[in-house]
């Protein structure tokens, strides 16, 4: 495991589209489902990943907390899966009945979707406007594995409430810290450093 940060991808830029299989459901979802929402977070997660096993339980209240608001929520695994078979479709199933989530979990085979985000470590989280224009990009809140920082979920959860309520995001973020994403070998995009 590799500890990485996210890519801090530029604020304004555009939602990239995506078509990707809902790993419950076997349905695919896109940016387009999502045309009613004020606001849509991504989220690229791993079932593995140590970072995310900390933060599972937030992400699944966060799927809880929102029912009913104008937010669109998917999340996206695009490990390798045949280095790290616990990141396959059917153990991201697995993890979704686990939690309860009651949105999307997509799968990445090409690893194509968490290229053109920028994505980079494993929890990353994207949260684009009603125009789908990213606004908040970066950590949950500031809990990592035996740290002792409460698991809050604050910094995302002030960045949805500011989009979903059509305010100004703060622009001063901090990036994510989780496990790099495991990208095929000679798949790795230009901005991933070993």
């Amino acid at each position: 495991m590799a500890r990485t940060e996210s890519t801090m991808t530029e604020l304004g830029t555009p939602a990239p589209e995506f078509s990707l299989p809902d790993v419950t459901t076997g349905r695919d979802v896109g940016l387009a489902d999502f045309v009613r929402s004020r606001a849509v977070l991504v989220m690229f997660i791993s079932r593995h990943c140590p970072y995310v096993q900390h933060v599972k339980g937030e992400l699944a209240r966060l799927g809880k907390d929102y029912t009913g608001r104008p937010l669109g929520i998917v999340a996206i695994a695009s490990n390798d899966v045949a280095l790290y078979p616990d990141d396959a479709p059917e153990r991201l199933r697995e993890l979704a009945a686990e939690l309860g989530l009651d949105y999307p979990v997509l799968f990445d085979q090409t690893q194509a979707v968490a290229k053109s985000y920028g994505a980079a470590c494993t929890p990353d989280f994207f949260l684009f406007d009603a125009d789908r224009r990213l606004v908040y990009r970066g950590q949950l809140d500031g809990s990592r594995p035996n740290n002792g920082v409460p698991l809050t979920g604050t910094d995302l959860r002030r960045a949805i409430d500011a989009a979903l309520a059509g305010l100004p995001v703060p622009s001063e973020q901090k990036p994510s810290l989780g496990c790099n994403i495991k990208w095929r070998p000679g798949n790795e995009p230009p901005y991933f450093q070993h």
